[in-house]
């Protein structure tokens, strides 16, 4: 891929500064590639193909006289991290792409334990950091939430677990609860009443599962049945839901990509498809294995739109040679965010008032805002399954509406 021309990098850089959306970042969006799961949350693959520069833990990006902590998994036991890496490569490209002088990244490896993030973070904050970044995981989010409390700074973390965040700790990521409320708020929207769940056994599964009894209390829908599932017993599950026949119009599916190639026969053979009723899932759906399952074509999932991780992509690609991990856009938003901050709003740049702002920002992967409790909202698209590819049947909005 080539990179994006003049013109558009112009265009880019002014969307940057605007204060309005702080953080500005150019747009970017593909597959979601399969997740393995660490401790109860989704994990993205690492990048594939292509060459990976591995950075040496401790080098800081930039000169900048604001300091930020950058807390990434460089290694792990085995040796050098390329999700870690990737993360790293998002930083450096945003502080090229925004052109920014206001920063210095101090990059700091959590050796992908709690352990090692506690002593990052307690050796940033002896640096002088005023936001910590990072890290990835809920255990070690917590650890560098406690260090950063006790040092009056904030952090925005990449855990898609919940229980990571609390106020002054912010979570970026993806989370399942925003995604199960968008797709089953637009079904409900669409005249669909009367929901069945079928829920895998897991911490994943727990989560959607909760907050899918939420959602469809808030929305007055009827939840006929909730059949759990264990590995290799999801066939008896879509067994029990397919015997409701016309008493259900929607079925709802937390399941992860890797597990639904043995989940979606089992549909099939209950008499169950995106054909006969409405399906409907979470963002880890937007996965070529999952687009290609002929139960699941039809099906809604929320997520977001793809084309702004598209283009992060392609630049990311053009200076490193290889593909970002999907969750390096998080990396290149929180630091993109922070220059933005940095440069504009003076003395109360990280202060939660700032942090908080009921207008949000917008990312790489569309529009967001921080929580008070910790958490976020994230503008999400619905998508369809269809021929081994997911269109968009309602656009994520481009700002959040006054009082939402």
């Amino acid at each position: 891929m080539n990179p994006i021309s003049t013109a558009a990098r112009r265009q880019f850089l002014q969307r940057v500064s605007s204060v309005a959306l702080l953080g500005a970042l150019a747009g970017c969006s593909s597959a979601i590639p399969g997740l393995g799961t660490n401790s109860g949350e989704p994990v993205l693959n690492a990048p594939v193909g292509g060459v990976q520069t591995q950075p040496l833990a401790g080098t800081n990006l930039g000169n900048g006289p604001v300091r930020v902590a950058l807390i990434l998994p460089l290694t792990q036991a085995s040796g050098p991290s390329t999700i870690g890496t990737s993360l790293r490569n998002a930083a450096e490209l945003a502080l090229a792409d925004v052109n920014d002088t206001s920063l210095t990244v101090l990059l700091k490896d959590d050796r992908s334990t709690p352990e090692g993030a506690r002593e990052a973070a307690r050796a940033a904050a002896s640096e002088g950091a005023e936001l910590f970044i990072g890290p990835l995981f809920a255990s070690n989010v917590k650890e560098v939430g406690a260090v950063a409390k006790g040092a009056n700074r904030p952090v925005i973390g990449f855990s898609t677990d919940s229980s990571a965040a609390q106020p002054g700790v912010y979570l970026l990521s993806f989370l399942i609860e925003s995604q199960v409320d968008r797709v089953v708020s637009f079904a409900a929207d669409k005249g669909k009443k009367s929901f069945a769940a079928m829920v895998p056994e897991s911490d994943y599964g727990n989560v959607a599962l909760a907050e899918f009894q939420q959602i469809a209390a808030n929305k007055g829908v009827r939840v006929m049945s909730i059949e759990r599932y264990k590995p290799g017993g999801a066939a008896a599950a879509a067994a029990k839901i397919a015997s409701l026949g016309n008493q259900i119009d929607a079925l709802f599916l937390p399941e992860q990509a890797d597990a639904l190639a043995a989940v979606g026969p089992a549909l099939e053979s209950a008499g169950l498809s995106g054909k006969k009723i409405q399906i409907l899932g979470t963002g880890v759906w937007n996965d070529a294995r999952v687009l290609k399952q002929a139960a699941l074509q039809g099906a809604w999932f929320a997520a977001p739109e793809n084309a702004g991780f598209n283009a992060f992509a392609a630049r990311y690609k053009a200076k490193y040679g290889s593909d970002p991990a999907r969750v390096a856009s998080l990396t290149y938003d929180a630091v993109s965010l922070a220059a933005a901050l940095a440069r504009t709003q003076g003395g109360q740049r990280f202060a939660s008032s700032t942090l908080l702002s009921s207008t949000g920002f917008n990312g790489a992967d569309g529009v967001f805002r921080f929580r008070q409790d910790g958490l976020n909202d994230r503008a999400l698209a619905v998508l369809q399954v269809g021929a081994g590819s997911a269109s968009v049947v309602s656009p994520a909005p481009k700002s959040f509406g006054p009082g939402s």
